[in-house]
Parts: structure tokens; C-alpha cells; sequence
């Protein structure tokens, strides 16, 4: 039979919509200033649900945010319970490790800032990537002057190591 003919209340529809958040399998390692984000994050997700909570009885959209709300206190209360804080002070300066900011140089002369940093502080944008992602995975263990093969789906690059910093 045809959903169109079938009656279900919007609660019990959207209530089935909502995926759960991917857990990567990857270690969640994290800068100090990532698992200070994941921290901050759980508290605001914990505010946002005080505030939805005397709405949700009558109010089906605030039931819906909750619910989103809810999805993602597990979600980065989960991450918090995964975390694996890397100091940056603790790796080897002159190769490219877990927190490790790099200027790299691409096939055309021009020069790229990446900082390695864990899965949920990734920001392309902001030149924060993930230890997990082709290019980190391509840098650690390169040394300054080093050539490496990033392997895009739009075609491999080969970048060279131009500086290697840490935060302090």
C-alpha cells in the first residue's frame, strides 16, 4: 500500500527521519584546543535542551530540536569519551606529526598552511585539516624539503615540505 494512504502522526514520521552521527573509526585523537571545542559544545547542546525542554509538550517543532539536540549530545559526549589529547609540545619538531602547522608547495609554486588537528576540528576554510585525511596522511613522517604524493580523487598532486611549526 502507498504511504500516502496510510495515517501516521508527524511525530512518528520525523521521529524515524533522524539518523544517528557517524562514530569514525579512527582514534579521536584532539588538540588541547579541540577537546576544549567538544567540551564547549556538550555545554551548549545541554543548554539548548533546558531551554527546549518546557516547549516540547505542545510545541512540535521545539520536539523535533530536541530530538536533533539529543542526536548530538551523543554524538559529542561519545567523541569526549573517545578523546586522545596530543600535546604538541610532546612531538618531534622537525617532521610532520598530529598538530604540526605545514607550508607546503604545490606543482604550480604556490604555497599552502595546513595545521593537522583531530576529525572534529577540521576546517578547510581556516587551514585546519584531519590527521585522517589524504593530504595529513600523505605529510606525517615528511621532513622539511621532502616531496609527497597527495592522492585526490581529482588526481594525485605532488607537494613539497616547506616549513614545519608547532603551536607553543
Amino acid at each position: 500500500m502507498s504511504r500516502a494512504f496510510v495515517k501516521e502522526s508527524d511525530d512518528d514520521l520525523t521521529a524515524g527521519e533522524l539518523p544517528e552521527r557517524p562514530v569514525s573509526a579512527h582514534a579521536n585523537y584532539v588538540t588541547p584546543q579541540g577537546l576544549e571545542q567538544l567540551q564547549a559544545r556538550v555545554r551548549e547542546l545541554q543548554e539548548q535542551h533546558e531551554q527546549l525542554a518546557p516547549r516540547v509538550a505542545e510545541d512540535s517543532i521545539a520536539k523535533q530540536k530536541q530530538r536533533e539536540v539529543e542526536r548530538d549530545m551523543r554524538y559529542f559526549i561519545a567523541q569526549l569519551d573517545r578523546a586522545i589529547v596530543v600535546e604538541p609540545a610532546g612531538q618531534p619538531r622537525g617532521e610532520v606529526r598530529f598538530s604540526a602547522t605545514v607550508n607546503i608547495i604545490d606543482e604550480e609554486g604556490m604555497t599552502h598552511r595546513f595545521s593537522l588537528v583531530g576529525e572534529d576540528e577540521a576546517d578547510v576554510s581556516a587551514g585546519k585539516i584531519s590527521w585522517a585525511s589524504p593530504l595529513a596522511k600523505a605529510m606525517i613522517g615528511s621532513k622539511v624539503g621532502d616531496r609527497v604524493i597527495w592522492r585526490r580523487p581529482a588526481g594525485d598532486v605532488e607537494v613539497e615540505i616547506a616549513e614545519i611549526s608547532y603551536p607553543q
